[in-house]
């Protein structure tokens, strides 16, 4: 371990400098760079120094170093129920790398539960899986098929109660979505949970996260949701919705909301659960969990800008796709020709060579009624599916698994009834949305 006088890479330190002074964790300096002097300061940035002008630094805390715990060493306490886990990577599966300044991934099951004990207040957790670690904007739907796969087999063991998915922030609603379809006869809780900030930090929501986790894994809410930090405090979850979720800040702990829908319940960290809205229940007795994950890969979305060239479409039909979702304005519109550019007849002739397209809004929040303008009635004409309020993430794992099931896929009516079926609540029936939840 590399260190500066008295003081290692990973000790918090204050340095001094005449006027002003810092606390962070000191970093490894780059080679090339020995008269810098790093720090990871509180808020997660990173600052460097030139040491020439710093007066004194003083050691706040050592580093500790701990030996690490396997999972076989925690004991289990048999009046809890037993619940598992995947990881798969994602900043709750991280900690400060002190010679970058960035985060690594915890890589064992022991270092991980090491690092969050809160979870074993409420639960045991007698299982942990850890198909692949990565950044959630490097996985794939062949990724959402490993971590169905592993899901059916715990999920499908009677000593297990629930289970706990741990994931990247920045596309796990397309994961949420994923395992909402794939996941057939659920009848056990399956929680996805995530943190914005790393396990290092004393800001990180992963303890939060994870206990309330715990708690809803263990819960009769046979649903696939996602549990998070519902304001910026550390004061309650809430339990959401896979289909109906969405990350609507970069960095704020509370970034995920629900969309035209309400949370299921509000979790404390003391085990209290308080229901929101309804849920399916855990029962005794059903079936088996299968695993539905057939899906068609060549989809897309494409996002209508002003003044955007319908040719746009023809990449997709050179290329082969068999599905597009196009994220439309107001209640349903493209351009019809008002101003020499229209969609129409574009439309027609990829949707007449095989592409489906449906059509989702920009605006998050509402339901689109393409019957209101003109506009709407037209493209509604040319067979354009309109999916009601599903969010644009959900419509595009929905329509990647509907068109990779070829017995739904005889014509264009059975498609669009399917995709207009109400699967997971991906479709609301009665939009919900108050102040409290934007």
């Amino acid at each position: 371990m590399k260190s500066v006088g008295k003081f290692n890479v990973g000790d918090k330190i204050k340095v001094i400098f005449s006027k002003e002074s810092y606390e962070g964790i000191m970093l490894e300096s780059p080679i090339d760079e020995q008269d810098v002097l790093l720090l990871k300061l509180d808020s997660g940035y990173n600052i460097g120094f030139n040491r020439k002008d710093v007066i004194k630094i003083e050691l706040v805390k050592k580093q500790e170093i701990k030996e690490e715990k396997g999972v076989e060493k925690i004991k289990k306490d048999n009046e809890k129920p037993n619940v598992a886990m995947i990881i798969t990577g994602g900043t709750i599966s991280s900690q400060l790398d002190v010679k970058t300044g960035a985060v690594k991934w915890l890589t064992s099951p022991g270092k991980l539960l090491e690092f969050y004990p809160e979870i074993f207040k409420h639960v045991n957790v007698s299982r942990v899986e850890i198909p692949f670690m990565k950044a959630s904007e490097n996985m794939s739907y062949k990724d959402w098929k490993k971590i169905a796969k592993i899901a059916e087999t715990l999920l499908n063991d009677s000593n297990i109660s629930g289970l706990i998915i741990t994931h990247g922030t920045d596309f796990l609603g397309y994961t949420g979505a994923a395992l909402s379809f794939f996941l057939k006869n659920l009848n056990k809780p399956v929680v996805l949970t995530y943190s914005q900030r790393s396990s290092d930090r004393g800001s990180s929501d992963a303890r939060l996260n994870l206990e309330c986790a715990a708690i809803a894994a263990a819960s009769d809410i046979a649903e696939v949701m996602l549990v998070g930090h519902a304001t910026t405090n550390d004061d309650y979850c809430y339990a959401m919705p896979g289909t109906k979720v969405r990350k609507m800040h970069s960095s704020r702990r509370d970034a995920f909301k629900t969309v035209n829908a309400k949370p299921f319940v509000k979790i404390f960290n003391d085990g209290r659960i308080e229901k929101i809205s309804n849920y399916n229940v855990v029962k005794q007795g059903m079936k088996k969990v299968l695993v539905d994950d057939k899906f068609e890969e060549k989809i897309g979305i494409i996002k209508f800008y002003p003044g955007q060239d319908v040719d746009i479409l023809d990449y997709y039909l050179k290329n082969k796709y068999k599905g597009i979702i196009i994220e439309v304005s107001g209640l349903g519109h493209l351009p019809i020709g008002e101003s020499g550019n229209s969609w129409l007849s574009k439309l027609k002739e990829v949707q007449k060579k095989g592409i489906v397209i449906c059509a989702v809004a920009q605006t998050i929040f509402g339901r689109l009624n393409p019957k209101v303008y003109s506009a709407g009635r037209e493209l509604e004409k040319t067979g354009i599916i309109f999916l009601e309020d599903m969010l644009s993430e959900t419509a595009l794992v929905k329509l990647g698994w509907v068109l990779g099931h070829s017995e739904w896929c005889k014509n264009k009516e059975m498609i669009k009834k399917k995709m207009l079926e109400n699967v997971s609540r991906e479709i609301s029936n009665r939009i919900e949305y108050e102040e409290e939840f934007i």
